[in-house]
């Protein structure tokens, strides 16, 4: 079984690729070691880079790195590599979104999650790289009790629900993270 080190230190992250990964063959482990690189890069996919090498330096065997986040169209492309740091709080961060839509019409308020993978071996070369997008509206509140983030306030307009009040098995078929990792998971078992 071939073991890949995800470099991030959020617990969810890892909860979400266990729960779309099907493989057999691979096995995803969160980093022991306290990790928090300094974010510098000015697209999803440098700081997956960054996240991903910084990794390897760290445990010197294979790493995966996301950076993802929310862009909406009409704060142009805001929060975007912003997103987790778009407020002190998730809550705030979500009450800070609503405000600055609050006078944009519903078919403007369109939106989409992004995420970038890159994986790199145990010295840091960079192997492969995916990205994944899911398209969809800013609702005018947060809805549901499921994910985290910006699902509340995330509408699937094919599902008229937010990604928070999908079924998390349904969520971990469509969502970003699903759509950059699939691939990336082909990648890992045709060529490592």
């Amino acid at each position: 079984m071939k073991k890949i080190i995800l470099a991030t230190s959020n617990p969810h992250k890892l909860e979400e690729i266990n729960a779309i990964n099907k493989s057999k063959n691979i096995k995803f482990e969160v980093i022991k070691e306290k990790f928090n690189p300094e974010e510098t890069g000015m697209t999803f996919e440098e700081n997956a880079v960054i996240k991903a090498k910084a990794a390897s330096k760290i445990t010197g065997q294979y790493c995966l790195a996301d950076d993802s986040g929310l862009c909406i169209d009409a704060l142009e492309g805001a929060p975007g590599i912003y997103s987790s740091r778009y407020a002190d709080s998730p809550e705030a961060r979500i009450n800070r979104v609503l405000k600055e839509m609050k006078s944009v019409p519903y078919d403007w308020r369109t939106a989409h999650f992004e995420c970038t993978m890159v994986l790199t071996d145990g010295e840091g070369n960079i192997l492969h790289k995916e990205t994944g997008k899911i398209f969809g509206y800013i609702d005018d509140c947060p809805k549901g009790k499921n994910g985290f983030g910006y699902d509340p306030v995330f509408l699937l307009s094919e599902y008229d629900k937010t990604i928070a009040e999908l079924d998390e098995e349904i969520k971990n078929q469509i969502s970003h993270r699903a759509n950059a990792l699939n691939p990336m998971i082909k990648w890992i078992e045709e060529n490592l």
